[in-house]
Protein backbone atom coordinates (compact mmCIF):
# COMPACT_ATOMS: atom_id res chain seq x y z
CA UNK A 1 0.00 0.00 0.00
CA UNK A 2 1.18 3.51 -0.80
CA UNK A 3 1.27 5.54 2.44
CA UNK A 4 1.64 9.33 2.66
CA UNK A 5 2.19 10.96 6.05
CA UNK A 6 1.27 14.65 6.02
CA UNK A 7 2.82 16.80 8.73
CA UNK A 8 4.39 20.23 9.01
CA UNK A 9 4.58 23.37 11.08
CA UNK A 10 1.69 24.26 13.36
CA UNK A 11 -1.27 25.91 11.65
CA UNK A 12 0.16 25.42 8.16
CA UNK A 13 -2.86 23.57 6.80
CA UNK A 14 -1.83 19.92 7.24
CA UNK A 15 -5.42 18.63 7.23
CA UNK A 16 -6.25 20.57 4.06
CA UNK A 17 -3.19 19.22 2.23
CA UNK A 18 -3.89 15.67 3.43
CA UNK A 19 -7.49 15.88 2.19
CA UNK A 20 -6.38 17.31 -1.16
CA UNK A 21 -3.76 14.55 -1.53
CA UNK A 22 -6.34 11.81 -0.89
CA UNK A 23 -8.80 13.46 -3.29
CA UNK A 24 -6.14 13.67 -6.01
CA UNK A 25 -5.46 9.94 -5.63
CA UNK A 26 -9.18 9.13 -5.81
CA UNK A 27 -9.56 11.23 -8.97
CA UNK A 28 -6.88 9.09 -10.61
CA UNK A 29 -8.97 5.96 -10.01
CA UNK A 30 -7.31 4.77 -6.78
CA UNK A 31 -9.08 3.73 -3.59
CA UNK A 32 -7.86 6.26 -1.02
CA UNK A 33 -8.42 6.40 2.73
CA UNK A 34 -7.90 9.72 4.51
CA UNK A 35 -7.10 8.95 8.14
CA UNK A 36 -6.98 11.95 10.46
CA UNK A 37 -5.67 12.34 13.98
CA UNK A 38 -7.35 15.75 14.24
CA UNK A 39 -9.70 15.53 17.26
CA UNK A 40 -12.05 18.36 16.22
CA UNK A 41 -14.44 18.71 13.31
CA UNK A 42 -12.05 20.30 10.81
CA UNK A 43 -11.86 17.28 8.46
CA UNK A 44 -15.65 17.01 8.30
CA UNK A 45 -15.95 20.71 7.46
CA UNK A 46 -13.31 20.45 4.75
CA UNK A 47 -14.92 17.41 3.17
CA UNK A 48 -18.50 18.54 3.64
CA UNK A 49 -19.60 15.39 5.49
CA UNK A 50 -21.22 14.45 8.79
CA UNK A 51 -19.43 13.48 11.97
CA UNK A 52 -16.93 10.61 11.79
CA UNK A 53 -18.11 8.18 14.48
CA UNK A 54 -16.45 5.17 16.18
CA UNK A 55 -17.14 1.61 15.09
CA UNK A 56 -19.45 -0.23 17.52
CA UNK A 57 -18.34 -3.75 18.38
CA UNK A 58 -16.04 -5.91 20.45
CA UNK A 59 -12.37 -5.04 20.97
CA UNK A 60 -11.33 -8.26 19.24
CA UNK A 61 -12.73 -7.21 15.87
CA UNK A 62 -12.85 -3.40 15.91
CA UNK A 63 -10.38 -0.99 14.32
CA UNK A 64 -8.78 2.06 15.95
CA UNK A 65 -10.65 4.44 13.64
CA UNK A 66 -14.23 5.57 13.07
CA UNK A 67 -16.57 4.10 10.48
CA UNK A 68 -15.04 5.06 7.09
CA UNK A 69 -17.33 7.42 5.18
CA UNK A 70 -17.26 7.46 1.37
CA UNK A 71 -16.91 11.15 0.56
CA UNK A 72 -16.80 10.82 -3.21
CA UNK A 73 -16.15 7.85 -5.52
CA UNK A 74 -12.80 6.34 -4.50
CA UNK A 75 -12.29 8.50 -1.38
CA UNK A 76 -13.09 7.41 2.20
CA UNK A 77 -12.42 9.31 5.41
CA UNK A 78 -12.06 8.15 9.02
CA UNK A 79 -10.79 9.50 12.33
CA UNK A 80 -8.51 7.74 14.80
CA UNK A 81 -10.64 7.25 17.94
CA UNK A 82 -8.13 7.03 20.76
CA UNK A 83 -10.63 6.95 23.67
CA UNK A 84 -12.73 4.11 22.25
CA UNK A 85 -9.66 2.13 21.16
CA UNK A 86 -7.99 2.49 24.57
CA UNK A 87 -11.18 1.53 26.41
CA UNK A 88 -11.72 -1.61 24.36
CA UNK A 89 -8.05 -2.64 24.44
CA UNK A 90 -7.84 -2.30 28.22
CA UNK A 91 -11.12 -4.16 28.67
CA UNK A 92 -9.82 -7.00 26.51
CA UNK A 93 -6.54 -7.03 28.46
CA UNK A 94 -8.46 -7.41 31.72
CA UNK A 95 -10.36 -10.35 30.23
CA UNK A 96 -7.15 -12.09 29.20
CA UNK A 97 -5.61 -11.58 32.63
CA UNK A 98 -8.72 -12.32 34.66
CA UNK A 99 -7.10 -15.30 36.40
CA UNK A 100 -4.10 -13.32 37.61
CA UNK A 101 -6.30 -10.39 38.67
CA UNK A 102 -8.57 -12.71 40.67
CA UNK A 103 -5.54 -14.25 42.39
CA UNK A 104 -4.40 -10.75 43.39
CA UNK A 105 -7.87 -9.77 44.56
CA UNK A 106 -8.08 -6.92 42.04
CA UNK A 107 -11.36 -5.31 41.02
CA UNK A 108 -11.62 -4.93 37.23
CA UNK A 109 -12.33 -1.49 35.80
CA UNK A 110 -15.60 -0.88 33.97
CA UNK A 111 -15.38 0.37 30.40
CA UNK A 112 -17.48 3.43 31.24
CA UNK A 113 -14.93 4.68 33.78
CA UNK A 114 -11.92 4.39 31.46
CA UNK A 115 -10.41 7.39 29.71
CA UNK A 116 -7.34 7.39 27.49
CA UNK A 117 -4.08 8.15 29.27
CA UNK A 118 -1.67 10.81 27.96
CA UNK A 119 0.37 9.42 25.08
CA UNK A 120 -2.24 6.87 24.00
CA UNK A 121 -2.98 8.87 20.83
CA UNK A 122 0.49 7.97 19.55
CA UNK A 123 -0.11 4.24 20.07
CA UNK A 124 -3.55 4.44 18.46
CA UNK A 125 -2.02 6.16 15.41
CA UNK A 126 0.68 3.50 15.08
CA UNK A 127 -1.91 0.77 15.47
CA UNK A 128 -3.94 2.38 12.69
CA UNK A 129 -0.90 2.46 10.40
CA UNK A 130 -0.45 -1.26 10.96
CA UNK A 131 -4.11 -2.24 10.64
CA UNK A 132 -4.61 -0.33 7.38
CA UNK A 133 -2.04 -2.63 5.77
CA UNK A 134 -3.75 -5.86 6.82
CA UNK A 135 -6.97 -5.64 4.78
CA UNK A 136 -7.36 -8.58 2.38
CA UNK A 137 -6.63 -7.91 -1.32
CA UNK A 138 -9.53 -6.17 -3.04
CA UNK A 139 -11.10 -5.10 0.26
CA UNK A 140 -8.64 -2.43 1.35
CA UNK A 141 -7.24 0.77 -0.11
CA UNK A 142 -4.54 1.57 -2.65
CA UNK A 143 -3.44 4.79 -0.94
CA UNK A 144 -3.45 5.69 2.76
CA UNK A 145 -3.09 9.39 3.55
CA UNK A 146 -2.56 10.15 7.24
CA UNK A 147 -3.19 13.62 8.64
CA UNK A 148 -0.44 13.60 11.27
CA UNK A 149 0.16 15.91 14.26
CA UNK A 150 2.65 18.81 13.92
CA UNK A 151 6.14 17.79 12.82
CA UNK A 152 7.89 17.63 16.20
CA UNK A 153 5.14 15.41 17.64
CA UNK A 154 4.86 13.33 14.47
CA UNK A 155 8.58 12.55 14.49
CA UNK A 156 8.28 11.34 18.08
CA UNK A 157 5.43 9.02 17.07
CA UNK A 158 7.36 7.59 14.11
CA UNK A 159 10.39 6.97 16.34
CA UNK A 160 8.38 5.01 18.93
CA UNK A 161 8.46 1.49 17.40
CA UNK A 162 12.25 1.38 17.17
CA UNK A 163 12.66 2.83 20.66
CA UNK A 164 10.20 0.42 22.26
CA UNK A 165 11.74 -2.58 20.52
CA UNK A 166 15.11 -1.58 21.93
CA UNK A 167 13.64 -1.31 25.44
CA UNK A 168 12.12 -4.80 25.10
CA UNK A 169 15.46 -6.27 23.98
CA UNK A 170 17.20 -4.71 26.96
CA UNK A 171 14.58 -5.67 29.55
CA UNK A 172 13.91 -9.16 28.17
CA UNK A 173 17.10 -10.17 26.33
CA UNK A 174 17.62 -13.32 24.30
CA UNK A 175 19.18 -15.07 27.32
CA UNK A 176 15.68 -15.32 28.82
CA UNK A 177 15.32 -18.63 26.98
CA UNK A 178 17.51 -20.29 29.60
CA UNK A 179 15.29 -18.99 32.40
CA UNK A 180 12.21 -20.49 30.78
CA UNK A 181 13.45 -24.02 31.50
CA UNK A 182 13.49 -23.23 35.22
CA UNK A 183 9.93 -21.95 35.45
CA UNK A 184 8.16 -25.33 35.95
CA UNK A 185 10.52 -26.17 38.81
CA UNK A 186 10.10 -22.71 40.35
CA UNK A 187 6.31 -23.03 40.08
CA UNK A 188 6.42 -26.34 41.99
CA UNK A 189 8.63 -24.87 44.71
CA UNK A 190 6.47 -21.76 45.10
CA UNK A 191 3.18 -23.63 44.82
CA UNK A 192 1.69 -21.00 42.46
CA UNK A 193 1.95 -20.49 38.69
CA UNK A 194 4.87 -18.35 37.60
CA UNK A 195 3.63 -15.23 35.71
CA UNK A 196 6.83 -15.01 33.64
CA UNK A 197 5.43 -17.10 30.79
CA UNK A 198 2.60 -14.62 30.18
CA UNK A 199 5.09 -11.78 30.43
CA UNK A 200 7.36 -13.25 27.77
CA UNK A 201 4.45 -14.14 25.51
CA UNK A 202 3.14 -10.58 25.78
CA UNK A 203 6.59 -9.17 25.06
CA UNK A 204 6.93 -11.37 21.99
CA UNK A 205 3.53 -10.24 20.73
CA UNK A 206 4.52 -6.61 21.23
CA UNK A 207 7.79 -7.24 19.42
CA UNK A 208 5.95 -8.65 16.41
CA UNK A 209 3.49 -5.77 16.31
CA UNK A 210 6.19 -3.11 16.73
CA UNK A 211 8.34 -4.75 14.04
CA UNK A 212 5.37 -4.71 11.66
CA UNK A 213 4.67 -1.01 12.32
CA UNK A 214 8.36 -0.17 11.92
CA UNK A 215 8.30 -2.07 8.62
CA UNK A 216 5.48 0.19 7.39
CA UNK A 217 7.36 3.34 8.41
CA UNK A 218 10.62 2.17 6.83
CA UNK A 219 9.04 0.94 3.59
CA UNK A 220 9.89 2.76 0.36
CA UNK A 221 6.14 3.06 -0.16
CA UNK A 222 5.85 5.36 2.88
CA UNK A 223 6.79 9.01 2.40
CA UNK A 224 6.24 12.36 4.10
CA UNK A 225 4.67 15.50 2.71
CA UNK A 226 5.86 18.44 4.76
CA UNK A 227 3.50 21.44 4.87
CA UNK A 228 4.63 24.97 5.69
CA UNK A 229 3.03 28.40 5.62
CA UNK A 230 6.08 30.34 4.31
CA UNK A 231 7.32 32.97 6.70
CA UNK A 232 10.30 33.82 8.93
CA UNK A 233 8.85 32.07 11.99
CA UNK A 234 8.33 28.79 10.15
CA UNK A 235 11.86 28.60 8.71
CA UNK A 236 13.63 27.45 11.88
CA UNK A 237 10.87 25.00 12.79
CA UNK A 238 11.11 23.46 9.33
CA UNK A 239 14.89 23.10 9.59
CA UNK A 240 14.50 21.30 12.90
CA UNK A 241 11.81 19.05 11.46
CA UNK A 242 13.97 18.22 8.46
CA UNK A 243 16.86 17.15 10.69
CA UNK A 244 14.56 15.06 12.89
CA UNK A 245 12.97 13.27 9.92
CA UNK A 246 16.40 12.54 8.45
CA UNK A 247 17.70 11.24 11.78
CA UNK A 248 14.91 8.65 11.87
CA UNK A 249 15.18 7.74 8.19
CA UNK A 250 11.85 9.25 7.08
CA UNK A 251 11.73 10.08 3.38
CA UNK A 252 10.34 13.55 2.55
CA UNK A 253 8.53 13.32 -0.78
CA UNK A 254 7.61 16.99 -1.16
CA UNK A 255 7.58 20.28 0.68
CA UNK A 256 4.22 22.02 0.29
CA UNK A 257 4.31 25.82 0.50
CA UNK A 258 0.69 26.50 1.41
CA UNK A 259 -1.57 29.58 1.23
CA UNK A 260 0.62 31.64 -1.09
CA UNK A 261 -0.74 35.11 -1.76
CA UNK A 262 -0.62 36.58 -5.27
CA UNK A 263 2.25 38.81 -6.28
CA UNK A 264 2.10 42.14 -8.10
CA UNK A 265 -0.83 43.55 -6.12
CA UNK A 266 -1.25 47.32 -5.71
CA UNK A 267 -2.47 46.94 -2.13
CA UNK A 268 0.55 47.87 0.09
CA UNK A 269 -0.59 45.69 3.02
CA UNK A 270 -1.12 42.64 0.81
CA UNK A 271 2.10 43.38 -1.07
CA UNK A 272 4.09 43.36 2.19
CA UNK A 273 2.67 39.98 3.21
CA UNK A 274 3.27 38.56 -0.26
CA UNK A 275 6.84 39.87 -0.29
CA UNK A 276 7.52 38.20 3.06
CA UNK A 277 6.16 34.91 1.72
CA UNK A 278 8.23 35.13 -1.45
CA UNK A 279 11.42 35.72 0.55
CA UNK A 280 10.66 32.65 2.66
CA UNK A 281 9.75 30.68 -0.47
CA UNK A 282 13.15 31.48 -1.96
CA UNK A 283 14.79 30.08 1.17
CA UNK A 284 12.72 26.91 0.82
CA UNK A 285 13.94 26.33 -2.71
CA UNK A 286 17.55 26.95 -1.69
CA UNK A 287 17.33 24.50 1.21
CA UNK A 288 15.33 21.69 -0.43
CA UNK A 289 15.34 21.81 -4.22
CA UNK A 290 16.21 20.02 -6.40
CA UNK A 291 16.68 16.98 -4.11
CA UNK A 292 13.16 17.45 -2.72
CA UNK A 293 10.51 19.18 -4.87
CA UNK A 294 8.84 22.29 -3.49
CA UNK A 295 5.19 22.59 -4.53
CA UNK A 296 3.28 25.87 -4.28
CA UNK A 297 -0.40 25.98 -3.28
CA UNK A 298 -2.28 29.25 -3.79
CA UNK A 299 -4.41 30.93 -1.18
CA UNK A 300 -8.02 30.34 -2.23
CA UNK A 301 -9.37 33.44 -0.53
CA UNK A 302 -11.20 31.35 2.05
CA UNK A 303 -11.01 27.97 3.74
CA UNK A 304 -11.98 25.24 1.26
CA UNK A 305 -15.24 23.42 1.94
CA UNK A 306 -16.33 20.30 0.11
CA UNK A 307 -14.60 18.27 -2.59
CA UNK A 308 -16.16 20.11 -5.54
CA UNK A 309 -14.93 23.10 -7.49
CA UNK A 310 -17.44 25.56 -6.08
CA UNK A 311 -16.44 29.19 -6.71
CA UNK A 312 -15.86 31.73 -4.01
CA UNK A 313 -18.77 34.12 -3.54
CA UNK A 314 -18.59 37.63 -4.89
CA UNK A 315 -18.85 39.13 -1.41
CA UNK A 316 -15.59 37.49 -0.30
CA UNK A 317 -12.41 39.49 -0.94
CA UNK A 318 -10.05 37.68 -3.20
CA UNK A 319 -6.85 38.58 -5.05
CA UNK A 320 -8.43 37.57 -8.35
CA UNK A 321 -11.80 39.24 -7.81
CA UNK A 322 -11.32 41.42 -10.87
CA UNK A 323 -11.05 38.28 -13.02
CA UNK A 324 -14.29 36.81 -11.61
CA UNK A 325 -14.97 33.99 -9.16
CA UNK A 326 -12.22 31.46 -8.59
CA UNK A 327 -12.45 27.83 -7.40
CA UNK A 328 -12.46 27.49 -3.61
CA UNK A 329 -13.01 23.77 -3.03
CA UNK A 330 -10.55 20.99 -2.33
CA UNK A 331 -10.64 20.02 -6.01
CA UNK A 332 -8.74 23.21 -6.87
CA UNK A 333 -5.92 22.19 -4.49
CA UNK A 334 -6.03 18.52 -5.49
CA UNK A 335 -5.38 19.48 -9.10
CA UNK A 336 -2.26 21.40 -8.10
CA UNK A 337 -0.94 18.98 -5.50
CA UNK A 338 -1.38 15.79 -7.52
CA UNK A 339 -1.62 12.18 -6.45
CA UNK A 340 1.34 10.40 -4.78
CA UNK A 341 3.69 8.79 -7.26
CA UNK A 342 3.87 4.97 -7.16
CA UNK A 343 6.68 3.50 -5.06
CA UNK A 344 7.63 -0.14 -4.39
CA UNK A 345 6.47 -1.61 -1.08
CA UNK A 346 9.83 -2.92 0.13
CA UNK A 347 12.36 -1.93 2.82
CA UNK A 348 14.07 1.33 1.93
CA UNK A 349 17.86 1.22 1.53
CA UNK A 350 19.83 2.26 4.59
CA UNK A 351 20.95 5.89 4.08
CA UNK A 352 23.74 5.48 6.66
CA UNK A 353 26.77 4.18 4.78
CA UNK A 354 30.30 3.11 5.76
CA UNK A 355 33.13 4.28 3.50
CA UNK A 356 36.37 2.30 3.59
CA UNK A 357 39.37 4.65 3.73
CA UNK A 358 41.74 2.26 5.44
CA UNK A 359 44.20 2.14 2.55
CA UNK A 360 44.51 5.94 2.18
CA UNK A 361 43.75 7.41 5.61
CA UNK A 362 43.62 4.42 7.96
CA UNK A 363 40.00 5.09 8.93
CA UNK A 364 36.44 3.98 8.27
CA UNK A 365 33.99 6.82 7.64
CA UNK A 366 30.34 6.47 8.71
CA UNK A 367 28.29 8.94 6.68
CA UNK A 368 24.91 9.96 8.09
CA UNK A 369 22.62 12.36 6.14
CA UNK A 370 21.36 15.08 8.50
CA UNK A 371 20.20 18.00 6.34
CA UNK A 372 18.96 20.91 8.41
CA UNK A 373 20.99 19.93 11.48
CA UNK A 374 22.61 22.71 13.50
CA UNK A 375 26.19 22.04 14.56
CA UNK A 376 25.59 23.64 17.96
CA UNK A 377 22.56 21.41 18.62
CA UNK A 378 24.28 18.16 17.59
CA UNK A 379 25.86 15.75 20.10
CA UNK A 380 27.36 12.27 19.72
CA UNK A 381 28.06 9.69 22.41
CA UNK A 382 29.67 6.28 21.86
CA UNK A 383 28.20 3.74 24.24
CA UNK A 384 29.51 0.22 23.75
CA UNK A 385 28.31 -1.00 20.36
CA UNK A 386 25.94 1.94 19.91
CA UNK A 387 26.19 5.55 18.79
CA UNK A 388 23.76 7.94 20.47
CA UNK A 389 22.93 10.86 18.15
CA UNK A 390 21.02 13.91 19.41
CA UNK A 391 19.86 16.61 16.99
CA UNK A 392 18.04 19.40 18.80
CA UNK A 393 15.05 17.77 20.54
CA UNK A 394 15.41 14.48 18.64
CA UNK A 395 17.37 11.50 19.87
CA UNK A 396 18.27 8.15 18.32
CA UNK A 397 20.38 5.20 19.46
CA UNK A 398 22.05 3.56 16.47
CA UNK A 399 23.67 0.11 16.62
CA UNK A 400 27.11 0.25 15.05
CA UNK A 401 27.81 -1.86 11.96
CA UNK A 402 29.95 -4.88 12.84
CA UNK A 403 33.16 -3.45 11.39
CA UNK A 404 32.84 -0.23 13.42
CA UNK A 405 32.39 -2.11 16.70
CA UNK A 406 36.07 -3.03 16.52
CA UNK A 407 37.07 0.62 16.12
CA UNK A 408 37.35 3.72 18.25
CA UNK A 409 35.85 7.09 17.36
CA UNK A 410 38.62 9.40 16.19
CA UNK A 411 36.55 12.42 15.18
CA UNK A 412 33.37 13.72 13.61
CA UNK A 413 32.17 16.64 11.50
CA UNK A 414 29.01 18.08 9.99
CA UNK A 415 29.46 19.25 6.42
CA UNK A 416 26.91 20.03 3.70
CA UNK A 417 24.14 18.24 5.59
CA UNK A 418 26.19 15.09 6.24
CA UNK A 419 27.40 13.90 9.62
CA UNK A 420 30.70 12.11 9.05
CA UNK A 421 32.04 10.06 11.96
CA UNK A 422 35.62 8.80 11.69
CA UNK A 423 36.53 5.40 13.18
CA UNK A 424 40.07 4.10 13.65
CA UNK A 425 40.68 0.34 13.99
CA UNK A 426 41.37 -0.78 17.56
CA UNK A 427 44.68 -2.71 17.44
CA UNK A 428 43.46 -5.08 20.15
CA UNK A 429 40.31 -6.02 18.23
CA UNK A 430 41.15 -5.51 14.57
CA UNK A 431 42.39 -8.54 12.60
CA UNK A 432 46.16 -8.47 12.20
CA UNK A 433 47.50 -8.07 8.68
CA UNK A 434 49.51 -11.01 7.36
Amino acid sequence: MRTVLVTGTGGAGRTTVAAATALAAAREGQRALLLTADPDGTPETLLGIGALRPVPGRAADRLPWSVPVEVTPGLWAARIVTDHWFRDELTALQERGRGALDMLGATPLDGEELTALPGMASFALLRALRMAQTAPPGAGWDVLVVDMPPASEAIGVLALPEQLRRYLRRLLPAERQAARALRPMLAQLAGVPMPAQKLYETAERWERELAAVQGVIESEATTVRLVVDPGPLADRALRTARAGLALHGCRVEEVIANRLLPTGTADPWLAALSGQQQAALKELYEQWAPAVPVRELPHLGRDPQGVGDQPATGDEPGPDSAAGPRPAGLAALAEVIGAPRPRPDRPAPDPWTVEDRLADDGILLWRLPLPGADRDALTLVRRGDELIVTVGPFHRVLPLPSALRRCTVSGAGLRDGWLQVRFSPDPDLWPKRL
